[in-house]
Parts: C-alpha cells; sequence; structure tokens
C-alpha cells in the first residue's frame, strides 16, 4: 500500500532543511505536502504565500506558486490573490508574529471577510528568528529575551481570535500529532472560508530552553500531556484547564465566503445597469 509523501511538490536537493532540532515547522510542511497530494492538488493551481520570520522560510522549499511577503502582511497579500483569481489554491504559512502580533489587523479581517483560504500558523511563542523576543501570544509569565523575570502581559488564543472574526473552520494541533495534523489541513484545505489550523510549537532553541522544555523530548512530552481532544478539554474545570489545551477541530460553520458574496452582489448591479 502506498502512502502520500508529499515530495513531489519539494525542490530537488533542499533536504535536510534548515530549521532548528525540535522545531514543527518542518512536520507542518510535511503534513501540509502530503494533505497537498492526498488533495491531488496541481503544482500550477496551488499558491503558498509566507512572510517573515522562520516559518517565512519554508516556500525556499516548494515547487507551487510561492510568494514571500512582508512581514505581517502574508495574509494582506493572499486576500488579493484569492480574489482576483477565486479557482486558485491559496495557503499561508505564518509565524505567531506574522499572522497576530505583527500583522493582527489583516488576521481579523481576513477572518471577517471569510475570504477562502487557508491560514496555518505555527505558534512558537516567541520571535524564533530574531533572538526570541516576547511576542502576542507569549503566555503570561514565560520567560523570553525580553521579559527575563517574566512577560506580564497576556498572550493572544489565536484560534479564539479568529472564531469571533468569523473564520468558518478553525482547529488546533501540535507536531507530537502528526496524522491528525495533515487530517486537519485536508479539512482546512477542503473548507469554503476562511480556515486556520493553529500549530502549537514553541520554539526549542529560546522559548523551550528559557522555560520548562529543556530538551526536544521534554517539548514532545509537554504536546502529549498538555494537549487534549477538544471534547475533554471541555470537560474540565476552569481552574484545570490553565494547565491544558484543547486540540483538534474547534470551529466548523458555512457562513458565504467572500467571492461568493462578491459575486452575488456583482450580478445583481450588472442586472440592474442593464434594465
Amino acid at each position: 500500500m502506498s502512502h502520500a509523501t508529499g515530495i513531489k511538490y519539494l525542490k530537488d536537493g533542499v533536504l535536510p532543511h534548515m530549521w532548528c532540532s525540535g522545531c514543527g515547522i518542518g512536520v507542518m510542511l510535511g503534513a501540509m505536502l502530503r494533505a497537498f497530494e492526498e488533495l491531488d492538488y496541481r503544482k500550477a493551481d496551488t499558491v503558498v504565500v509566507t512572510g517573515i520570520g522562520c516559518t517565512g522560510k519554508s516556500d525556499d522549499y516548494l515547487l507551487t506558486n510561492a510568494l514571500h511577503t512582508t512581514h505581517g502582511r502574508a495574509l494582506a497579500f493572499a486576500t488579493g490573490i484569492k480574489a482576483f483569481n477565486p479557482k486558485l489554491h491559496v495557503v499561508v504559512l505564518m509565524g505567531d508574529g506574522d499572522s497576530v502580533t505583527i500583522g493582527g489587523n489583516h488576521f481579523i479581517h481576513a477572518a471577517r471577510r471569510n475570504i477562502d483560504l487557508t491560514a496555518i500558523v505555527i505558534n512558537n511563542f516567541n520571535y524564533g528568528m530574531t533572538g526570541g523576543q516576547v511576542s502576542g501570544t507569549t503566555p503570561g509569565g514565560s520567560f523570553t529575551s525580553t521579559t527575563a523575570w517574566g512577560n506580564p502581559e497576556r498572550g493572544f488564543d489565536i484560534c479564539a481570535l479568529a472564531e469571533v472574526a468569523g473564520a468558518n473552520y478553525v482547529a488546533r494541533e501540535t507536531p507530537y500529532h502528526g496524522w491528525e495534523l495533515k487530517e486537519l489541513i485536508k479539512e482546512a484545505l477542503n473548507k469554503k472560508g476562511f480556515s486556520l489550523v493553529e500549530v502549537f510549537s514553541p520554539c526549542p532553541t529560546h522559548f523551550g530552553k528559557n522555560n520548562e522544555m529543556k530538551e526536544t523530548r521534554e517539548m514532545l512530552d509537554w504536546f502529549k500531556e498538555r494537549g487534549l481532544p477538544v471534547k475533554r478539554y471541555r470537560k474540565l474545570s476552569a481552574e484545570e484547564q490553565k494547565n491544558h489545551f484543547a486540540i483538534g477541530k474547534l470551529v466548523d460553520r458555512d457562513a458565504p465566503d467572500f467571492n461568493t458574496r462578491y459575486e452575488e452582489i456583482r450580478v445583481r448591479a450588472m442586472a440592474q445597469k442593464a434594465e
């Protein structure tokens, strides 16, 4: 029995990749490419948009159409691509800085518009590429290179933000749950409207070593012990939930996407003009 590898979407000679040992970006990329293969995505019909940072290096490896953009603006460029050519499969790969710290406003409005694209966010809890500075998703009390005595701020819940802003599909997974991650990405790609898959993957080089995950094995154990299927998570008390997080599909609804609504308005406008 053959299994999808996703290798046909990778450039020759690019492996091994550049990411640090224990980083979840490579796991995410592999899961995404296997999802592409299982859905029979054509390279010419697929656009992967990235921003700046460790996750932004993903486009260097791909044979699909790719667009490397500026920090925090990946969703803005992707929105333009999808609005111009709705037939394309548009996927946006971002870190927590690109998505909701520098790019928070674009994230809110992409979800609000319900633009038909898939956003995959590697949440590594800090600015990994530039030295491990605090970001908008760094948990309160955590230690980073710019919060040496603990972060006084609360971190964004990216999935909750996407839900209240209007996303049709919201899910969360970890690199420990590789098969489940691939299946969630497939669901997100198939969903009409704005879809988000958040990948909890603390930076091993900076965040993990500054906090409770000194080694890769400790980080994987952290994923295993704290990530709970959403139904189990919701049965916990509020106090118990503080030490865990929900994984799996969190939101699945069918509000009309932006291009569908835009086309309806265009048809009405043209009909009125013809009268």
